[in-house]
């Protein structure tokens, strides 16, 4: 009887171990279909209320990217490239966009590889490229390195941090930074080895170190995808000058309200 149940005991165990590396390896193969998703669309109907030229950029593997950009005044103003988050088209950003006709700021909006109806699969080492790629639209457009203004959202705050590091851009703007993937992974697979099987670790901790232009760091208290403290260890890590806009009602999808915008817009007035 006893040896009966040992048996039992045993498969059971090995069972488990089974399904655990089942799951380990469903992650491993599918992690980027878990970790982007191009197809969401919360795209709320906002109409665009500032002018935007539809271009293309190609980045050196030769894929095209979409992107929108508004000239104001090249020569008079910065120029913000702004590299969006982990899910949907430029159009879920139109809200965001639309307050920066208020700003002396012209700006740059991409689409990463794989979105938006670009060509390619997004990747940590592909998101760099094109990012590196965007800044190269820029400069061949006549703007110089300190007159750019790099804008990251969530996942764009790892290329942004990337394409940052020992530059000498006007300024870096990060809003709700994680630390890296590994630590924002953990989050939500608390069980699993996420160091060891994880693609793509965007280590925004590390790189922050290496930035030595103004930084922007907002980030919400009620954040449920990237959690506030992440925001704050970024901002603590981040060299001097730095500015904060910390809020305590903000879930992940910040509420671009007169505060956070008349916060922006200081901000970049610093950098005139």
């Amino acid at each position: 009887m006893k040896l009966n149940s040992r048996n039992f005991f045993l498969k059971v165990i090995f069972g488990i171990v089974v399904i655990y590396l089942l799951v380990l390896a469903f992650l491993f193969i599918f992690q980027r279909s878990l970790m982007y998703h191009p197809e969401e669309n919360n795209y709320s109907g906002d109409k665009l209320e500032v002018d935007i030229q539809k271009v293309r950029i190609k980045t050196k593997d030769n894929i095209e990217l979409l992107g929108w950009f508004h000239n104001k005044n090249l020569k008079d103003y910065k120029t913000i490239l702004y590299l969006h988050g982990n899910a949907g088209k430029l159009e879920n950003r139109i809200h965001k966009l639309n307050h920066f006709k208020d700003i002396n700021v012209n700006f740059l909006i991409i689409a990463w590889r794989g979105f938006s109806g670009n060509n390619g699969n997004p990747s940590e080492k592909g998101l760099y490229m094109d990012g590196e790629s965007a800044i190269n639209w820029l400069q061949n457009k006549g703007i110089e390195e300190e007159n750019i203004i790099i804008y990251g959202e969530s996942l764009g705050t790892g290329i942004a941090t990337q394409i940052s590091q020992n530059k000498n851009f006007a300024g870096l703007v990060l809003e709700t930074p994680f630390t890296s993937m590994v630590e924002a992974a953990k989050n939500f697979y608390p069980y699993i080895p996420v160091g060891l099987i994880l693609k793509d670790k965007y280590k925004n901790d590390e790189k922050i170190k290496n930035i030595k232009i103004p930084v922007l760091i907002m980030h919400g208290e009620a954040d449920q995808i990237v959690p506030f403290w992440m925001g704050k260890k970024i901002f603590n890590l981040a060299n001097d000058p730095k500015y904060s806009y910390f809020t305590k009602y903000d879930d992940h999808m910040m509420e671009y309200d007169d505060q956070l915008v008349f916060t922006l817009k200081s901000f970049i007035q610093r950098l005139n």
